[in-house]
């Protein structure tokens, strides 16, 4: 499927580094292959005590999230109290990574997870068009930093990566990760408006090149969000560029995933292509809305012998 480049990477800072070239001398991504290895890997079952920790992994590595225009203050404290204690009759139910909202809504979130270990993300930088000047978009990420936010979830723009304006695109990540200060940033691909892999793995690497923490799939407000062949081809990516630069970057497919069996295949991916280090929520997260309460579902069938009715954990 792909080549690991030997060489060590070249200074990105240095006045000699051609980012195009780069990025275009990465292999190519043999789309069949990566398919057909994608389709394998979502085929694999996982049983019994091997299930149980499976969900409760996912379970931690969720980012629970909200991002629509009717979103209001008693909304966003509710997914706030359900991120801390997602099955508030199981105190073993593990608490979710992250509450992931706008951020006019972070000083509401913040309010409800201070000191309980629950990360608090926000999307920034004009999402989840990424369509707004510069100035505007590290106007929105200090906003949501300084209102509680200690992630950031960025936009890059599909419109400077199409028409090869790689330069434009690595300064704006440079310049938010910048604005982050401590907040990690998480660089939002939109995979589905890439076109193809190559674009997929292009994208990745500026991104990481440029200071991203986590790479992401997609905003989930395109049609085609998430992929098991595109988180793939994005493990892949942090996997070499952990071999080439010794620093590991985090993977979050976001959109499309809703059910346990769609979030154990991408359990599978990472354990079959990157391995045990990214089998964390410090490494690897689901943006996700509705796919904690299918979580959740199936937890409790485990521990109890059948399904809570479809109306017992809240609705989001």
């Amino acid at each position: 499927m792909t080549a690991t480049a030997t060489s060590r990477l070249p200074d990105v800072s240095g006045s000699a580094f051609n980012l195009r070239s780069f990025l275009h001398g990465l292999p190519g991504v043999d789309k069949v292959g990566v398919e057909a290895r994608a389709a394998s890997l979502g085929t694999r079952s996982v049983k019994t005590t091997a299930k149980a920790a499976a969900i409760d992994l996912a379970i931690r590595m969720v980012d629970l999230t909200t991002l629509e225009g009717s979103d209001t203050p008693g909304k966003v404290r509710a997914l706030s109290a359900k991120a801390v204690r997602p099955d508030p009759s199981d105190p073993t139910c593990p608490s979710v990574a992250a509450i992931c909202v706008y951020p006019a809504m972070v000083p509401v979130a913040a309010e409800v997870l201070a000191g309980t270990g629950v990360h608090l993300a926000s999307v920034a930088t004009a999402f989840p068009s990424g369509q707004a000047p510069l100035d505007v978009k590290l106007a929105d990420t200090r906003d949501a930093v300084a209102g509680g936010a200690d992630e950031i979830d960025m936009v890059i723009s599909r419109g400077a990566f199409l028409s090869g304006r790689y330069d434009h695109v690595y300064d704006e990540i440079v310049a938010v990760k910048e604005a982050c200060g401590s907040a990690h940033l998480k660089v939002i691909l939109e995979t589905g408006e890439l076109g193809t892999y190559d674009n997929v793995r292009r994208a990745s690497w500026l991104a990481m090149l440029a200071g991203a923490d986590f790479i992401k799939t997609s905003t989930g407000k395109v049609p085609v969000a998430a992929t098991l062949p595109v988180t793939l081809v994005m493990l892949e990516a942090v996997r070499d560029f952990r071999a080439q630069t010794g620093r590991q970057v985090g993977v979050k497919p976001a959109g499309g995933i809703r059910t346990t069996k769609d979030a154990i295949k991408y359990l599978v991916l990472i354990n079959e292509t990157v391995g045990d280090d990214w089998l964390d929520p410090d490494w690897f997260r689901f943006g996700a809305s509705s796919l904690l309460n299918d979580l959740l579902m199936q937890r409790t069938k485990l521990t109890t012998g059948h399904y809570a009715g479809p109306d017992y954990f809240t609705l989001d």
